[in-house]
């Protein structure tokens, strides 16, 4: 029992630093290259841009019909590799 609370904590810990570090900001250079990217998919906005588990994720991207997507990309070719409409 007494190495239940240490562990606990020690399981909690990596749980929280891992969610703090999912969700990171592009350098500008890869930012400006993925909207260029998207304007030439046909998306005229989105709400976010980040990396996130190894991929480029852009959330609520709309295209030129007006339809939501959040999208994965490849972070080396910028390939969109998943789209689920919203």
């Amino acid at each position: 029992m007494r190495l239940a609370a240490p562990l606990l904590a020690l399981t909690l810990a990596v749980g929280l630093t891992s969610v703090a570090r999912a969700d990171e900001k592009l350098p500008p250079d890869q930012q400006a290259k993925v909207e260029a990217m998207l304007r030439q998919e046909g998306f005229t906005k989105w709400k976010e841009i980040e990396l996130d588990d190894g991929m480029i994720e852009v959330d609520d991207a709309i295209d030129a019909n007006g339809k939501q997507f959040d999208l994965k990309l490849d972070p080396k070719t910028l390939a969109v590799v998943k789209r689920e409409a919203e």
